[in-house]
């Protein structure tokens, strides 16, 4: 199994940043791509940002040029940092990954327990 944590949401004033963070932890034998969902109240979970093994990126138009998401492959950890905050971007963040278990199994994607920003206005 996969395990997800992550860290880093709280509250913020509008025009602030925040930084999150997600470690992978388990049997992992590879990881495909990783990434940052989030849902607000009475909406859909929506992709913010991933970022494939490789380190190639993508971004949802409403954070381009706000937000940025990186990872390090050897700590198993994606970042998202986050810049000139809006109150629009208040939500519960979900970490999110696609990996393997097992060299012959295929791969899965798996979520963390989300961490609330708030963007006070």
């Amino acid at each position: 199994q996969v395990r997800l944590v992550e860290s880093g949401g709280g509250l913020v004033q509008a025009g602030g940043s925040l930084r999150l963070s997600c470690v992978a932890s388990g049997s992992i034998f590879s990881i495909n791509s990783m990434g940052w969902y989030r849902q607000a109240p009475a909406k859909q979970r929506e992709l913010v940002a991933a970022i494939t093994s490789g380190g190639t990126t993508n971004y949802s138009d409403s954070v381009k040029g706000r937000f940025a998401i990186s990872r390090d492959n050897v700590k198993n950890t994606v970042y998202l940092q986050m810049n000139s905050l809006i109150s629009e971007d208040t939500a519960v963040y979900y970490c999110n990954t696609n990996a393997k278990v097992t060299r012959w199994n295929r791969s899965y994607d798996y979520w963390g327990q989300g961490t609330q920003v708030t963007v006070s206005s």
